[in-house]
């Protein structure tokens, strides 16, 4: 969700969102396995809200605008050290 209304959830807002993202980078991961490991903890009691691949884009370049993940080898995603 991009525009707020008067009260929202945390694991509904794109903040939200970045964090589950950034919890399930361990190692350099492509972009289709890290959308395959979110999908299994989406809309569950993990991450009570749905989100779609759209929003899951958002959230990866939140996490790239604020230097949190970098694209490294092979364009796999990986933390910034």
């Amino acid at each position: 969700m991009i525009l707020p209304r008067k009260h929202i959830k945390l694991s509904e807002s794109i903040l939200g969102l970045s964090a589950v993202i950034l919890s399930l980078i361990d190692k350099p991961i492509s972009f289709d396995d890290l959308w395959n490991d979110f999908q299994v903890i989406n809309n569950t009691k993990e991450l009570p809200a749905f989100h779609d691949l759209d929003n899951f884009t958002l959230g990866l370049t939140f996490l790239f605008a604020i230097g949190a993940i970098k694209e490294g080898e092979r364009g796999y995603i990986e933390l910034c050290s």
